[in-house]
């Protein structure tokens, strides 16, 4: 990962609940995602460490060193069972970006840290939602191996998504 400053991806503590929320809240409206049927009205957001201490759940954040050893967090994503789904499917969940932390390389950093999660929890596939417009999230998608499908799987609640990404877990 080359950057101008550290970063770090550690899992999500109860301290970090506030900054991740922001953070979701701030960067949906930048594409249009507001009101129900997007992560920025799910109540889930307002604990996500609670969320996933879940079995077979991980939630990490990125922080950024801005100098003099003060790490903020700046982003953070996650892997849940997909909701409504079979047992061999997990969702990439609410893997979002302050403007600040984008194009340093954080988004394939943590894409690898949670496909990793989701192999050691014995996934076999990942599944996702996303936003027509979110351009550079679907490429780092595309990169990392997700194929596009034409429907959505489960049941994630977040309906005003319409784009739908799977990954086979088995190819690192």
């Amino acid at each position: 990962m080359s950057t101008a400053a550290p970063l770090r991806i550690r899992p999500i503590e109860a301290r970090d609940d506030a900054a991740i929320a922001t953070i979701i809240r701030t960067v949906m409206p930048e594409f249009g995602a507001c009101g129900s049927g997007f992560a920025i009205s799910d109540p889930e957001v307002d604990w996500m460490h609670r969320a996933y201490a879940e079995p077979r759940s991980a939630y990490f954040v990125v922080e950024r060193d801005h100098g003099d050893g003060h790490w903020v967090v700046e982003g953070g994503g996650g892997v849940a069972p997909l909701a409504g789904g079979d047992e061999a499917t997990c969702e990439l969940r609410k893997m979002y970006f302050l403007s600040s932390l984008r194009g340093l390389g954080a988004g394939a950093a943590l894409m690898a840290r949670c496909l990793d999660a989701a192999r050691g929890f014995g996934f076999a596939r990942c599944y996702l939602e996303t936003l027509t417009g979110m351009d550079a999230a679907m490429r780092l998608y595309e990169r990392s191996g997700f194929r596009r499908i034409d429907h959505p799987m489960g049941d994630t609640g977040h309906g005003g998504c319409n784009t739908f990404y799977l990954r086979e877990l088995g190819d690192a």
